[in-house]
């Protein structure tokens, strides 16, 4: 992967792991970094997904599947760190 691309990812995950953030209501306790990490993997993830089910041309019926990842990723990151908070 290119510097261009690596660059783009990141861009991506950020604007990803937010939405998603903002979709799952509560608070959550992971941070800026696990939010773009989150973000970058949705990315890449309905990508994946996107191809596979033969719509990977359509802009936003990836970009959707790419938000519908993260955001059930973020669900559990959080229920994941919360509990491990907890105890």
């Amino acid at each position: 992967m290119d510097p261009t691309g690596i660059i783009s990812a990141i861009f991506a995950g950020i604007i990803i792991g937010l939405i998603a953030r903002i979709l799952v209501p509560s608070m959550q306790p992971i941070g800026c970094i696990v939010t773009i990490i989150i973000g970058i993997i949705g990315a890449f993830a309905g990508i994946f997904v996107g191809d596979a089910f033969g719509y990977g041309d359509s802009f936003w019926l990836v970009f959707l599947t790419q938000i519908f990842i993260a955001v059930v990723l973020v669900a559990i990151t959080a229920f994941l760190f919360r509990k491990s908070n907890t105890g």
